[in-house]
């Protein structure tokens, strides 16, 4: 109700654009589901809320053209909508389920890749390098679309219609997309995307560290040591852009390949534990329930039921 109250109180130009983002994502999804018509840009369909489910982000920019979504990252809650987006900007875990969809309304949203060599070509050409300050700086966060914002993204999104057009104005397009970004609120989250420097970059090379070795066992101590922190200051930094410990990191980051592999490979719950680098599957089962909400079988049973009646 109050995001249709806002949207009563806009100028009309915006709301032309509101519109013709929904008309364009819709002829270019027609089912539900998730399709790459350009490179680095995701177009969603859904026609009906979904469970929570977890994924890893890449650094990108969200917007959604109908319906809401929620983003549980660490103990904080992150919803948008069509008046806002979400900005994040480093690959962590999550877990997102659509709040607003139905058969007549569908949600829609575009997910714009932002690849960090990118965002530092356009941030000094556009003399836009320095960042207001070098602390940690939370990697994702949402914040209303601004006219010119959603200007660009209909027009990025024109381009499905013009596909000789594609190789010149495309990466224009995206350009200006990020130097949107760069000038609005959020573009000091942005500016920590590609400099070097600071403790976003140490705690970036932690997350990279993390992701690839998560079923090793965590030395918090050698990796603060490496990274040149305290493990208390290490600790305080990482959770500042994280939203979460080190520890509660590497436990996702399990967790979530557990129930892949279980889903990809069909897999046991036990073989799964050890996999991703439990040493007691009774640990692994507690963890597991507490993050998906039921053991693992179960878990994954109720996955494929709904797989299938979504087929049907």
């Amino acid at each position: 109700m109050m995001i249709d109250q806002q949207s009563e109180r806009e100028p009309v130009p915006l709301k032309a654009q509101r519109k013709e983002l929904v008309e364009r994502i819709a002829r270019a999804v027609r089912e539900d589901g998730t399709v790459q018509p350009l490179e680095g840009m995701y177009l969603t369909r859904s026609s009906s809320l979904t469970e929570p489910l977890p994924g890893v982000f890449e650094p990108s920019v969200c917007v959604i053209a109908q319906g809401s979504k929620q983003i549980l990252f660490g103990d904080s809650r992150y919803q948008y909508d069509p008046l806002h987006y979400l900005l994040v900007t480093m690959e962590l875990p999550h877990i997102s389920h659509v709040l607003e969809a139905s058969k007549e309304q569908p949600y829609f949203s575009l997910r714009l890749s932002l690849p960090p060599s990118l965002v530092s070509s356009v941030m000094l050409e556009s003399s836009q390098a320095s960042p207001r300050d070098h602390a940690g700086v939370r990697a994702i966060d949402v914040s209303p679309v601004d006219g010119n914002l959603l200007n660009a993204f209909v027009r990025l999104l024109g381009l499905l219609d013009a596909p000789t057009e594609v190789p010149f104005l495309q990466p224009l397009i995206i350009r200006e997309i990020i130097y949107r970004l760069l000038m609005g609120e959020q573009g000091n989250r942005l500016r920590h995307l590609a400099i070097v420097g600071g403790h976003t970059s140490s705690i970036a090379r932690a997350v990279e560290r993390l992701r690839q070795n998560f079923d090793q066992p965590l030395h918090v101590e050698k990796l603060a040591r490496e990274l040149g922190m305290s493990v208390s200051g290490f600790h305080h930094h990482f959770k500042t852009v994280t939203a979460m410990s080190p520890t509660q990191f590497q436990k996702r980051m399990r967790l979530q390949e557990a129930r892949r592999l279980m889903l990809s490979e069909d897999l046991d719950a036990a073989s799964v534990a050890y996999r991703v680098g439990y040493n007691d599957a009774s640990h692994f089962n507690r963890e597991y329930k507490s993050l998906f909400g039921a053991p693992p079988l179960r878990d994954v049973q109720r996955l494929r039921d709904e797989a299938l009646q979504n087929a049907e």
